[in-house]
């Protein structure tokens, strides 16, 4: 990150509980805003409002995963890998890494996608 802005928005971001929260739950699995909101404890406006956030700092994938009954739903996975803040001469160095993950995999839509076709 080169702006101080940039630092300040990404360290308020991840002082907010509920932003952690949804990061720790989305690096092990995709889940929907409800299945969030059930996990954090939390109201789906609050969860949209912070995967919003989220997504602003590319911290956040949204993707769209379609059931084997058709159904579609959004699901959010994790894209921080890894946030590292350091002091050196008197100025503040950060570091963000994010991975490129594909824990929906695209594979697993068209084999759905698939099947709903033959099926009908």
């Amino acid at each position: 990150m080169s702006e101080d802005r940039d630092l300040a928005e990404v360290l308020d971001l991840l002082s907010d509980e509920y932003a952690r929260a949804i990061l720790a739950a989305t690096s092990t699995e995709p889940m929907t805003a409800k299945a969030l909101s059930e996990h954090c404890d939390a109201s789906l406006p609050t969860i949209y409002r912070r995967i919003e956030r989220l997504q602003e700092h590319d911290l956040v994938d949204e993707r769209v995963r379609i059931d084997g009954d058709g159904h579609h739903r959004d699901v959010y996975s994790a894209r921080l890998e890894a946030f590292s803040l350091e002091l050196d001469d008197g100025s503040y160095e950060s570091d963000l890494e994010t991975t490129d993950r594909d824990p929906i995999h695209e594979e697993d839509t068209v084999d759905r996608l698939t099947r709903m076709w033959e099926d009908l």
